[in-house]
């Protein structure tokens, strides 16, 4: 039984990383191995291989990056590809080379060219040029699938890339100098909500169309994944991880703004980028392996603001100039 062995958990802090925590929690796992980044820079190699050497895991999930929205990969390219490299060499590497035979690294959808036919099939990967507004991120997410795909190749291990759509929910980063779209949405409506409903600036021009699953549905699939499918069983090891539905961000906007309460205008600004004009995953390859999402949209929304009520409404969120 998986819950009985020693998994490590990198990145068990952040929105991706704390939800896998809990999943595992409820599964049962006693024996897990978690480290946070006041405690282990997972950039540093021998720091890494000390963890890994210590600790002697059986089975890894690679949560760990460093993420966040258009204006953050934008501005920081060097910091996202570097950090991101150095995590996934790190880590992956000492998992290979302390034994780790099961290891599961969650990668994101941006991997695939901006211009792929839709939905986004696993094979789509390395057949175009990609987003230019996060292409050193998905440079280094590449890397990472390139990683476990070769050691598997070559050495005959058993690591699984995950691709998961946009993800939010409870822990989420709701700093709209770094968040996501759909976080920043919500700070958004909020703030013009407490100040009387003032209108609302989104960037873009609200066309394009985006998938999101909620970060308990990504956890779910990635527990669910590690116990029962072998990267054998999937060409690459790669598993794309979504609902197989999107939306316009027009569309979302009116949904974000419907749950928050704020009945004030929403103004759309061309002059910022709208990003890849459509990202939805073909998920089919992990439905045939037997999961599929358990929340809609809205109810994963209206969690996620309960949350952000909770934990972050203390005060307006602050925008970059």
């Amino acid at each position: 039984m998986f819950a009985s062995k020693r998994v490590l958990l990198a990145g068990h802090t952040g929105l991706v990383g704390s939800a896998v925590l809990r999943r595992l929690r409820t599964a049962g796992y006693q024996r897990l191995i978690l480290r946070s980044i006041d405690d282990i820079d997972l950039t540093d190699s021998a720091v890494t291989r000390a963890l890994f050497e210590s600790e002697q895991p059986q089975a890894v999930i690679v949560a760990a990056a460093k993420v966040g929205g258009i204006l953050a990969n934008w501005e920081q390219p060097y910091e996202f590809v570097a950090v991101n490299l150095a995590i996934e060499l790190n880590v992956i590497d000492a998992a290979f080379r302390s034994g780790v035979r099961r290891l599961i690294f969650l990668g994101s959808s941006c991997i695939y060219p901006r211009e792929a036919p839709q939905p986004l099939k696993e094979e789509y990967l390395l057949t175009g040029p990609l987003e230019e507004t996060n292409r050193a991120y998905a440079i280094a997410k590449i890397a990472g699938i390139e990683l476990c795909r070769s050691l598997n190749r070559e050495y005959g291990t058993d690591y699984l890339s995950l691709m998961p759509t946009n993800l939010y929910g409870p822990g989420d980063n709701f700093d709209l100098t770094s968040s996501h779209v759909l976080p920043a949405m919500i700070c958004k409506f909020h703030d013009a909500k407490v100040a009387g409903h003032a209108p609302v600036t989104l960037w873009g021009t609200g066309a394009p169309r985006r998938e999101f699953l909620h970060v308990d549905d990504m956890a779910a699939a990635a527990v669910f994944l590690l116990e029962n499918v072998s990267a054998a069983q999937v060409p690459d090891g790669l598993i794309n991880v979504g609902c197989g539905q999107d939306l316009t961000i027009g569309e979302l906007a009116a949904l974000v703004q419907g749950v928050v309460g704020h009945q004030g205008p929403i103004e759309w600004d061309s002059s910022k980028p709208d990003g890849t004009p459509r990202k939805l995953l073909d998920v089919s390859r992990l439905t045939a392996l037997g999961w599929q999402p358990r929340l809609t949209l809205e109810e994963g929304l209206r969690s996620t603001y309960d949350w952000y009520l909770t934990h972050r409404a203390q005060a307006p969120a602050k925008e970059a100039e």
